[in-house]
């Protein structure tokens, strides 16, 4: 079951669900309308390699903003930071962004029941596209979690303690 905005507002102010900064005009119907933070980074090479560390580069997203370019993967980052120890998080870009050919957050768009984090964001466009810092960028859904909750910090995994971009860890498995 997905949250209306009367339940994310009410989940908000019990504590239930952390968003970071909070603005409530941001609520939508179904979803919290979260922003782009202000750094990417660039994937570098010719090719990726999924059993070593991914080089980037890392910049800043200037005011007049930034043109992401076809064929590049981005790494980008929410500016929100959001967490709940009771409701699965998922996070996708929206149709404004669609229409202007900017992929958001395709194969990892859940966050487990007590995930504590700023989204890293795999970001691919069709067609040259000028990016802003904080500018409307998605939307992130509530859901309840039947049955037993596990927070997804007391399991120890690799992506436990984000705080900002990360690159791909499954070299980590491939050891």
């Amino acid at each position: 079951m997905i949250l209306t905005r009367e339940a994310i507002a009410t989940a908000v102010r019990r504590g239930d669900i952390v968003i970071e900064p909070f603005d409530a005009g941001r609520i939508s119907p179904n979803a919290y309308d979260w922003r782009l933070g202000d750094r990417i980074r660039v994937c570098e090479g010719d090719e990726l390699d999924a059993a070593a560390a991914t080089r980037v580069t890392e910049h800043v997203i200037p005011a007049e903003g930034m043109v992401l370019r076809p064929g590049q993967l981005y790494l980008g980052v929410t500016h929100e930071r959001t967490h709940s120890e009771r409701y699965a998080q998922m996070i996708n870009g929206d149709r404004s962004l669609g229409a202007l050919g900017i992929w958001v957050h395709v194969s990892a768009p859940l966050g487990h029941v007590g995930h504590a984090i700023h989204w890293t964001l795999e970001i691919r466009v069709a067609r040259p596209v000028r990016v802003y810092p904080l500018m409307p960028f998605g939307k992130i859904v509530f859901l309840v979690a039947a049955g037993a909750v596990s927070s997804y910090q007391d399991l120890g995994r690799k992506y436990t303690r984000t705080s900002g971009i990360d690159i791909s860890r499954l070299y980590e498995e491939l050891r």
